[in-house]
């Protein structure tokens, strides 16, 4: 006891001697993972700042430890240590398997110790051992993305792009490879960039600037207003003459150029869409694992590039039929109108992030109406009264969201139905500051929603979202909707909106978005719209993130699982 007593007085004078000198932190940390069968094995790996070195007055477990506070389908079997800055622990893993804690360690310098300093660390265990499983999940999320709004638009240009195009067969197989090369090659850049350097966020703020930056987004929508005057018949786009006739050897430069150019173009703006999944494999590239994101990234953009490069090929084949009729004609019209429609999604996103205020939900949902019925007109103009009864169909569906009806089956698509303004960043609040989806209330920090959480006792509930977040409007109006999600969110939770793209300046000239991001990779590793975190109301992170998952009854099971944890340790 005396002892004991001696080491903390030692420790606390020592303490304030170094305390004017001490680095911002004595030791870095990794950790890296290896699963065998059903055992993952974690190596962790220290490196001592530059003349420090672990306590040597205190026991070794005192010196450094690992402490798991949170497993997830796994068991820990056993650790050993092989030197003084290595510690291996194994664990025994199913299916989804994760483990979240700490490293614990005491270093000195020169005859003075510093006080006790912590790493935390989220590791999921089960990536590793289903890299097969990660390959089948990017290759249909690829599939998926040509469904998105941001994406599917891309069709009529290609289309419209290839009908033009002499060569079609080989110049729409080697625009599918510029779509592959153009996701995979960068990728690869910054993944093996990031595991040299050994940032965290080496391209996340390229990835949000283009996702939800006003430039990216208004050139975006231009782009889409001129594609969609073409298709109307107003001018013709086609490449420079000298591109076009030039020699054998220039021309096919010149095709080459311009087929490139079309897949960049595909490649940035499906980046709102696509940036998500983006987001989600480069986080995983700085948790030890080298060649998977590579590999997912290769699977994801093969899957993504194979129905453009079909769509390419289209054009050329339908050359070749002996009839094609006017048909083709009123398709390209139909989908100018279309492109109206979704390019306005653009001119959205840059609407909200920046709360200029000139698209709210219902001026956005009159000119899809008006869009529509000119369609639908068109379409009753030319005979094809079927499809003009759908589409007038759709217009009157349209209505009622003017009327407040949320519009599930489009709800991507449109802006939120409560346009959310983050006006400030504060460390505490006297209530809400946020008015939600669906007439929910939140707090636009996460200081806040503790500090209300303590007070009503109650867990809380983090939103990781966006306003310019095609699958958070989704999961507010398909899951956040249903009557039992939505009472155990109002009633059982305080809510915290972490909005990722919101550009409003604080104080110290960063914006929300940024300062949110940065929260949701350093202190829950993620850094995809949407996700979803439960803390207690001391901050503390009990079960894993849970991410876009239309599942309404998994999402009550997500929310059970919150309180249940919270109950149980209260």
């Amino acid at each position: 006891m005396l002892r004991k007593l001696i080491i903390s007085a030692g420790l606390l004078l020592s303490g304030i001697f170094v305390s004017a000198q001490m680095p911002e932190t004595t030791a870095t940390w990794k950790y890296e993972v290896e699963v065998r069968q059903d055992t993952a094995i974690v190596t962790f790996t220290g490196k001592m700042a530059e003349g420090w070195h672990l306590n040597p007055a205190v026991s070794e477990d005192d010196a450094l430890s690992v402490q798991a506070d949170n497993t997830e389908n796994c068991t820990e079997v056993g650790q050993n240590r092989p030197d003084s800055l290595v510690i291996v622990k194994k664990y025994l893993v199913e299916d989804g398997a994760s483990v979240s804690g700490k490293v614990r360690w005491m270093a000195c310098s020169h005859g003075a110790c510093a006080p006790p300093e912590e790493w935390e660390f989220n590791i999921v265990l089960t990536q590793g051992k289903a890299s097969w499983g990660l390959v089948l999940e990017a290759i249909l999320w690829g599939f998926l993305m040509l469904l998105t709004p941001c994406v599917f638009p891309m069709v009529p240009m290609t289309v419209s792009f290839f009908m033009r195009e002499t060569g079609g067969k080989a110049k729409a197989m080697l625009y599918g490879l510029f779509i592959v090369l153009l996701y995979t090659v960068p990728i690869s850049i910054i993944v093996m960039l990031t595991r040299m350097i050994g940032g965290e966020v080496v391209t996340a703020d390229i990835f949000n600037w283009l996702a939800t930056h006003w430039l990216p987004n208004i050139i975006f929508f231009i782009v889409f207003m001129v594609f969609a005057a073409s298709f109307f018949g107003a001018f013709e786009i086609t490449l420079p003459s000298s591109l076009v006739n030039s020699s054998d050897k220039n021309a096919d430069r010149g095709g080459i150029i311009g087929v490139f150019f079309i897949a960049l173009t595909l490649v940035l703006v499906s980046f709102s869409c696509t940036g998500p999944i983006v987001g989600t494999v480069l986080i995983k590239s700085t948790q030890g694992d080298f060649w998977t994101p590579m590999i997912t990234m290769l699977a994801f953009s093969t899957a993504f590039a194979l129905p453009f490069t079909i769509l390419a090929l289209f054009p050329s084949l339908m050359k070749k039929l002996p009839k094609s009729g006017n048909w083709l004609g009123m398709v390209k019209v139909c989908l100018g109108y279309i492109e109206v429609a979704l390019g306005l999604k653009f001119l959205s996103v840059a609407d909200q992030t920046y709360h200029w205020g000139i698209l709210p939900r219902e001026v956005y949902i009159g000119i899809w109406i008006v869009v529509f019925f000119q369609m639908g007109s068109y379409l009753l103009k030319n005979r094809k009264y079927i499809l003009s009864v759908l589409v007038y169909a759709f217009v009157l569906y349209l209505f009622t969201g003017l009327a407040g009806n949320p519009l599930k089956a489009i709800s991507g698509y449109l802006p939120p139905m409560k346009t959310v303004t983050v006006s400030e960043v504060r460390t505490s609040s006297d209530g809400p500051d946020l008015d939600l989806a669906l007439g929910l209330r939140g707090y636009s920090t996460i200081e806040a929603g503790v500090e209300a959480a303590k007070k009503e006792g109650k867990p809380v509930f983090v939103d990781i979202t966006g306003h310019g977040c095609v699958n958070c409007r989704e999961m507010e109006a398909r899951v956040w909707s249903d009557s039992t999600v939505l009472r155990m969110l109002k009633d059982d939770y305080v809510i915290v909106a972490l909005y990722m793209d919101d550009k409003t300046k604080v104080g110290d000239g960063q914006d929300v978005g940024r300062i949110n991001s940065e929260i949701a990779r350093k202190r829950f590793g993620v850094n995809a719209q949407p996700n979803y975190i439960l803390l207690s109301p001391e901050g503390e992170q009990k079960i894993p993130v849970r991410g876009y998952n239309l599942s309404v009854p998994g999402f009550i099971e997500f929310l059970e699982k919150g309180l249940s944890t919270y109950r149980t340790q209260d």
